[in-house]
């Protein structure tokens, strides 16, 4: 895997979500495809210093509907992007992935709902966790195109490898000649 030049970030995404689209055997509508490209392109990530349900909480109960939209999409993009890119950070501090997605699924299916249902914020409601599988796609496929050339940057690989198993990893390490095995059950 070679780190190639970009016209501009948004090419360079839109190239790397595709793929993990394929990948990950993922269907998604153009529209949807557009928009992953910018939550990485531009990622909306709040920080987490609250707990989930509370940002969840305080965006439903906004009065002004602009400000409740916007409040509600940017909690769904966090979340995507954060579970996708840094999916241990939710679980290092004891969240179930599960309660996690029904957050941002929620969160998009309450800003679909202030847009009359049926948008792009319903597919990316009902269709959360594949979405989350995408971008952590990209985010292996990026780490792997970013860590393949030096030591620590292949045992970071590996690391990641073992714990996810993921195809992008195993690929880039392969590439630098190192073929990723697990062992027998516990001996790994």
């Amino acid at each position: 895997m070679s780190i190639v030049a970009a016209d501009s970030i948004e090419s360079f995404f839109g190239e790397v979500v595709e793929d993990a689209l394929k990948a990950r055997h993922v269907d998604a509508s153009e529209t949807a495809t557009r928009y992953l490209v910018g939550v990485l392109a531009e990622p909306h990530v709040e920080t987490f210093g609250r707990p989930l349900a509370l940002s969840l909480q305080e965006a439903l109960v906004t009065h002004e509907p602009a400000e409740r939209f916007s409040r509600l999409r940017e909690l769904g993009d966090a979340v995507l992007y954060v579970s996708g890119f840094f999916a241990d950070h939710f679980a290092a501090r004891g969240l179930e992935s599960r309660y996690v997605s029904t957050i941002g699924a929620r969160a998009y299916v309450s800003a679909d709902a202030l847009l009359g249902g049926t948008t792009l914020f319903a597919e990316l409601a009902s269709r959360f966790d594949d979405f989350t599988r995408v971008i952590s796609e990209v985010a292996d496929r990026t780490l792997a195109q970013q860590n393949a050339h030096d030591p620590r940057g292949l045992l970071k690989l590996y690391e990641r490898w073992l714990k996810t198993g993921s195809g992008a990893m195993a690929e880039a390490l392969v590439e630098q000649g190192i073929f990723p095995t697990r062992g027998a059950k516990g001996t790994q």
